[in-house]
């Protein structure tokens, strides 16, 4: 089993090498990077590529890590008492199973996706610590104790907005996705607009560069944002001539899909006047 990207994903060596490592040791892949450099689409690429079902949990500030297990809904078993319904009896009709029992239950080898790790509690991912390592939980309501016969391939992402325990970090196996250089994005590009023309293409990419390296800015646009731009500029059929100003003397065109705050607006607005009155 060799994850060795796919068409639509262009997944450099070393991110290859954290995924084919973390499969073989049967560890967690905690994936780190900036908003928007594909680590949530990765998980659901490695499912694609090596032909799995993927499961994902969408992490919340309000997720808890039992709400991964299963979730015991007291309050419909009283009212159904109350109703006098004879499923009362069976309290397994009371048990949500969380996204782990579905992955631990699927039998076959899936893709568990835990999405944004760092939004819970700083709790949440220790509460983890013996599921994630032993595949298997105990359910109290019932007594019973789920296993997973086969182990899930676990991709935990994070965007780093708070620090991991380090318990937990030690039993996962770890990558951090740079943000891409010129050359890949360029192909990452090419893979979602194959018949873009490689004027604007260059000049769209040298464009996003040089307003990702503008001192000051307060959010840089990351990748998905750089193809959200360039999705406007080939609909609206920009010419590369258009993109060709001073990034210092000019707001970007369409630059609502890169600059994402007043402030960086503001900061563009701010070295294009200045620009003008020096001339």
């Amino acid at each position: 089993m060799q994850f060795t990207g796919t068409d639509d994903y262009i997944a450099d060596k070393d991110l290859m090498v954290a995924v084919n490592a973390a499969i073989r040791l049967e560890r967690p892949l905690l994936v780190k990077g900036e908003p928007g450099t594909g680590k949530t689409e990765l998980a659901r690429q490695i499912a694609l590529s090596l032909g799995l079902a993927i499961i994902e949990w969408n992490v919340k500030s309000t997720t808890r890590a039992q709400q991964g297990l299963y979730d015991y809904d007291a309050v419909s078993r009283l009212r159904d008492s109350q109703l006098g319904d004879p499923r009362v009896n069976d309290i397994a009709h009371y048990i949500r199973r969380g996204k782990l029992w579905q992955a631990f239950a699927a039998g076959e080898k899936v893709v568990l996706l835990i999405d944004e790790i760092d939004k819970a509690d700083i709790e949440f991912p220790n509460d983890l610590l013996q599921e994630l390592d032993r595949m298997e939980f105990h359910v109290y309501e019932t007594g019973e104790t789920v296993k997973a016969t086969v182990r899930p391939i676990v991709i935990i992402t994070s965007n780093n907005e708070k620090e991991l325990p380090d318990a937990f970090l030690r039993r996962c196996f770890f990558h951090y996705i740079r943000f891409p250089d010129q050359d890949t994005l360029e192909r990452i590009v090419a893979v979602h607009y194959p018949g873009i023309k490689s004027s604007l293409l260059s000049a769209a990419l040298t464009r996003f560069y040089e307003i990702r390296e503008m001192p000051g800015l307060k959010k840089k646009p990351s990748t998905s944002e750089a193809l959200d731009w360039i999705r406007l500029l080939v609909a609206d059929d920009i010419d590369a001539e258009d993109l060709g100003a001073d990034v210092k003397t000019a707001l970007p065109r369409l630059h609502g899909a890169l600059l994402k705050n007043e402030q960086d607006v503001h900061l563009f607005e701010r070295m294009a006047f200045m620009a003008r009155r020096e001339r």
